[in-house]
C-alpha cells in the first residue's frame, strides 16, 4: 500500500515554462529580482489539482512593482491550484511586466526535465512532481497487549500535497493494489508430468520423477 501510494497515484505539474523575450534559463528578465532558473525552481513546487483530468495551459501575465504568487496565474477550468499563496517572482519596479506560460501535463511518479529539443522555441524545461503524495508512515499495534492471539490494528499516516484529501489517496490505492492482484483470483494448477499445452514435450509421471541414476544418462 506505501508503495503504490508513493508511486502509482496520477496528478497534474508543469513540464516546460515558455517566458516572452527569453530563450534559455541562464537569462535575466528586466526589473525581475529572480533569474528564470530561480523562476523554474519555484514553478516546480507549483501544486495543481486536475479538473478534467487532461493536460491544458497556464497563463501568467503581470505588470507593475509587487510580490507575484500562484494565486496571479489566470483561473482555468482545467485545474485547480492548491497552493496559490506559492512565491514565484518578484517585480521590483513601476516598468515590470512578466509574460509566462505553463505547460501542464498528468502523470504519475517523478519525470526528469525533457530534452529541449523536442519542445516549442524558447520553451524552458522543468521537472515534473506528479504524485500528490509527500510523505507515508504506518505502523502495527496490539490492540490487547499481553494476550496470546490480541487483534492488530493497522495505522496508516498519509501527507498529501493539498490536491487530494489523504482518505482519497488511500481509496485510490486499494482500487489499484485490488486490480493488480485480480489476475491471482484465477490460477491453472499444473500437475506434475503433465505438459503444459503448445509445449512439444511429452513425458509420463515415471520418467519425471525419475533419480538421476536411472536416466541412463552419460558423465559427460
Amino acid at each position: 500500500m506505501r508503495r503504490v501510494l508513493l508511486s502509482s497515484l496520477p496528478g497534474a505539474a508543469v513540464t516546460w515554462v515558455k517566458v516572452e523575450g527569453i530563450q534559455h534559463e541562464f537569462s535575466t528578465i528586466p526589473y525581475v529580482k529572480e533569474d528564470v532558473s530561480e523562476i523554474l525552481l519555484n514553478v516546480r513546487e507549483l501544486r495543481l489539482r486536475p479538473l478534467s483530468h487532461q493536460p491544458g495551459r497556464l497563463i501568467l501575465e503581470v505588470e507593475d512593482e509587487d510580490e507575484v504568487c500562484a494565486a496571479d496565474i489566470r483561473r482555468t477550468v482545467d485545474f485547480q491550484i492548491a497552493n496559490p499563496e506559492l512565491h514565484l517572482a518578484t517585480l521590483d519596479s513601476r516598468e515590470s511586466k512578466i509574460y509566462a506560460e505553463f505547460n501542464v501535463e498528468l502523470g504519475k511518479g517523478y519525470e526528469p526535465a525533457k530534452p529541449a529539443d523536442g519542445l516549442p522555441v524558447g520553451a524552458l524545461p522543468v521537472d515534473a512532481i506528479f504524485t500528490p503524495i509527500r510523505k507515508v508512515n504506518f505502523s502495527v499495534e496490539f490492540l490487547r497487549p499481553g494476550e496470546g492471539r490480541s487483534p492488530e490494528r493497522l495505522i496508516l499516516e498519509v501527507w498529501t500535497d493539498g490536491t487530494i484529501e489523504p482518505w482519497e489517496a488511500v481509496s485510490q490505492s486499494a482500487i489499484i493494489l485490488t486490480n493488480q492482484l485480480a489476475s491471482f483470483k484465477e490460477l491453472e494448477i499444473l500437475v506434475a508430468g503433465q505438459a503444459e499445452p503448445g509445449s512439444g514435450v511429452l513425458i509420463s509421471p515415471d520418467q519425471y520423477n525419475a533419480s538421476f541414476e536411472e536416466l541412463g544418462l552419460s558423465t559427460r
